[in-house]
């Protein structure tokens, strides 16, 4: 019979031990993928566009819409020089019509999605500013406009369901609530367990707000999420983790790109801390087979050095700081690259909007500035 697949606990972040409160045959509503970001219609007010603007702008006259890709939108001071900036992605110009306040000008109305890398709603000029110098992916330039408007949508936004937990032996602090008909049930975090009853991974945080019996002294408990929900690619990873960590290499590359970025997450957060790294000067074997994405090289480069499901870095920022000692390797050391063709090719191909994915070349750069001697094989 299969054990509980979670485990619900006290969410305490000062605790060093989970205190248990139930064991939870399975769970609904869990899993949930982000939307996409919603795309606004805006406004580039008193705007002189150059370069890919202009050009768009000449077709979507013609056309009726034109696509521009990358915005970034430069605040600038009094002075004209650079405070901030605010990115705008797969922009698509749809109309223009003369600036009322000058004629020389241009109000340009555009669609597009807010980038996720914005550090703020909205961008705000100071006093006495030009306005925003717009420029292109690769700071190449589109022109200028004194402001900006959003045209406010009417989407509504979708109520996602509650989690269900189902079939729970409630316990301890839990226990005592429900005995004493409490309404406030308290704030828990849901945890993946595998087959053995070992935790695996936190799967969300949130607050108990609802019960019902659901026979044999167990209860099915409803918890609203304050986190976010886990990716449905997490299901495939947690099937692959049910019999514990993964003792055979590679099973990660069963898992789309999706699937693969949640892997990172896990083996993230089974890495065994305090664990002293090994020499300096060693030499690891990289299995280049399956590295076909950027997410497939670390989850690659984490099995290198630590083993079947191990972690390395999640990201160049990530791979950086396990350079600096505590993740398994000894700096420096030498990586041995097989099958390298197969990253070489696949690597980078993504079309820019924002961020693109690491280039093979790229990322042989990175890790030569690194000084990790890398050998192609």
């Amino acid at each position: 019979m299969r054990q509980p697949k979670y485990a619900l606990a006290a969410y305490d972040v000062e605790a060093e031990d989970d205190e248990i409160w139930a064991l939870c045959a399975d769970a609904g509503n869990l899993f949930g993928d982000p939307r996409p970001p919603a795309r606004g219609t805006y406004e580039l007010l008193g705007c002189a566009p150059e370069g890919a603007l202009s050009t768009a702008l000449a077709c979507a006259r013609a056309d009726g819409s034109a696509p521009l890709g990358f915005l970034a939108l430069q605040i600038l001071d009094k002075k004209g020089e650079r405070v901030d900036e605010w990115c705008l992605e797969d922009v698509r110009v749809l109309s223009d019509r003369l600036c009322a306040r000058d004629m020389s000008l241009l109000d340009i109305t555009i669609e597009a999605r807010q980038s996720p890398h914005n550090s703020f709603d909205y961008p705000q000029c100071p006093p006495l500013s030009p306005g925003y110098r717009l420029l292109g992916a690769e700071d190449e330039a589109r022109g200028s406009c004194r402001d900006l408007a959003y045209v406010e949508n009417s989407r509504p936004d979708l109520v996602e369901p509650s989690v269900r937990l189902l079939g729970c032996s409630p316990q301890g602090a839990l226990r005592t609530a429900l005995d004493a008909g409490e309404e406030d049930l308290g704030h828990a975090k849901l945890i993946r367990l595998d087959a053995s009853g070992r935790a695996v991974q936190t799967a969300v945080e949130g607050e108990l707000i609802a019960w019902i019996p659901s026979g044999r002294g167990l209860v099915d408990l409803t918890l609203e999420p304050w986190s976010e929900r886990p990716p449905t690619a997490a299901q495939e990873v947690w099937e692959l983790w049910d019999d514990g960590r993964p003792a055979l290499p590679n099973s990660w590359s069963r898992c789309g790109t999706e699937g693969r970025r949640y892997w990172l997450d896990t083996v993230r957060d089974n890495h065994v801390a305090h664990k002293p790294d090994a020499a300096p000067g060693g030499t690891y074997h990289l299995d280049g087979r399956h590295i076909t994405d950027e997410p497939g090289f670390f989850c690659a480069l984490g099995e290198a050095v630590n083993g079947p499901g191990g972690y390395f870095g999640w990201s160049l920022d990530a791979l950086a700081d396990c350079l600096c000692g505590g993740w398994g390797a000894g700096w420096p050391f030498k990586l041995v690259w097989h099958d390298a063709e197969v990253a070489r090719i696949c690597l980078g191909l993504t079309p820019r909007i924002d961020n693109r994915p690491w280039t093979f070349e790229e990322l042989l750069e990175f890790l030569a500035a690194k000084g990790i001697d890398v050998r192609l094989a």
